[in-house]
């Protein structure tokens, strides 16, 4: 090694912040012109380890700056600010099928980025580094409190934001995969918003009795939100992805008691019978199983189960009756929900509500359209509720498009809701 790559620094600003905030790599005092790797490793939650990582060529003063530097090639290429985190994938040897998702939002997610001598594209175990940085993402700003909730049986989590509120509030549910999933809820709280995180799928009641829940347990969380002191009550919205979606549209459209500021769907369908309970929303699905596909690498395709879209219209939301603004988020290349052919354009245009709709569609990405800077997971296994059995799901999308997508909506979305639920504290 040459004397003078010792004194190569590498820093990374701030190295410490939310996760959807973007950060600076700069590597300073290498060699001229000098080949290096720039290289990200997380290790999950579940022990699986996460690399990525970037060939670079230092300017005539030595220095490379990720946020300016393209990647000559790697996991990502091209200028890509962001690049170590969005296209971090399992090392190799990895088992197939892995999907980063943070449980514990009490601690950050942590990514160490390491600097190497030449352009390197494995056995980085083996190597000794230039220099390297922790770099912590957290989920949680300073000051959000996270609060789990029993009360009125439900299994759910609040996130409040720092300070005495009112915040508007958010009900967050995910999908079919079941758990209580916590990341975006928090992530959206440091955003200002009192989000509640709902496990409607696995929850305490389902597991000791065996039982879904019935469409008043939605009804049982809004109130819980809107009752608390520092929610807003008149003020909140809800966000649902995939399974969701069918729960947001079916709350957001026949429930007497849920009176939503705004809502947002993301990866989602009308699809279901409009008289149904979860169960039977579920059990509409699973009869459809026979129309699953298989791609070559043996990954399960869903998004035809509700296709073709159904004329009768007990079978489909009825998005004309919807009475608050819609955010409507589209991956083109889902391969497990038929999003882009259940766009809702047609039937809120015959109903006169079409102003309430805004639609986001993004080519060449897939279902999970999750925060910015997630990696993309095309594929991974997925345990369904109804028969506990895992599958490799294909979830599509490229990850370029997919991780624009991501940054884009995040953005979007968040506009959407401070837009939607504005306040004053006279209110």
């Amino acid at each position: 090694m040459d004397r003078k790559q010792c004194c190569v620094k590498l820093s990374v600003q701030p190295s410490r912040g939310p996760m959807d905030e973007k950060f600076i790599v700069l590597v300073q005092n290498a060699l001229p012109g000098s080949q290096l790797t720039i290289r990200a490793l997380h290790q999950c939650e579940d022990g699986h380890s996460w690399e990525a990582f970037g060939h670079y060529t230092a300017d005539t003063t030595g220095t490379i700056d990720v946020s300016e530097d393209p990647s000559i090639r790697g996991t990502y290429s091209g200028v890509e600010q962001m690049g170590l985190l969005w296209s971090l994938r399992p090392i190799p040897g990895s088992k197939p099928g892995l999907r980063i998702r943070k449980k514990n939002l009490q601690t950050p997610m942590e990514v160490t980025i390491s600097v190497y001598q030449g352009h390197q594209t494995e056995g980085f175990a083996d190597l000794v580094p230039l220099s390297g940085v922790v770099v912590e993402r957290w989920y949680m700003a300073p000051g959000v409190r996270r609060i789990p909730v029993t009360e009125g049986g439900l299994t759910a989590t609040l996130f409040l934001p720092s300070g005495p509120g009112p915040f508007p509030g958010l009900l967050d549910l995910w999908g079919g995969g079941a758990q209580l999933v916590e990341y975006r809820a928090a992530l959206l709280a440091s955003h200002g918003f009192a989000s509640m995180a709902i496990d409607y799928l696995t929850s305490k009641f389902t597991m000791e009795t065996g039982k879904m829940v019935d469409n008043q347990y939605f009804e049982t969380a809004y109130r819980v939100l809107q009752q608390h002191p520092q929610v807003c009550g008149s003020k909140i919205a809800m966000i649902g992805l995939s399974f969701g979606t069918s729960m947001t549209l079916k709350m957001a459209i026949y429930s007497e008691v849920i009176k939503l500021s705004a809502a947002v769907c993301i990866s989602g369908s009308h699809v279901q019978p409009v008289e149904g309970s979860v169960e039977e929303i579920m059990g509409f699905f699973q009869k459809n199983a026979g129309k699953t596909r298989f791609n070559e690498k043996n990954e399960a395709i869903w998004r035809d189960l509700l296709l073709p879209i159904p004329t009768d219209p007990s079978l489909k939301a009825d998005v004309g009756r919807l009475q608050c603004p819609l955010l409507l988020v589209v991956g083109e290349d889902d391969q497990n929900w038929p999003a882009q052919e259940s766009a809702l354009d047609e039937m809120m245009a015959r109903a006169g509500n079409s102003h309430l709709l805004t639609v986001l569609s993004y080519p060449n990405a897939g279902h999970l359209i999750e925060p910015p800077y997630t990696p993309h997971a095309r594929s991974s296994t997925f345990k369904t509720v109804e028969i506990q059995e895992k599958v490799m799901c294909l979830w599509g999308g490229q990850t370029v498009e997919h991780f624009r997508a991501q940054e884009d909506a995040w953005k979007k979305i968040l506009v959407f809701l401070r837009e939607n639920l504005s306040y004053s504290l006279n209110h």
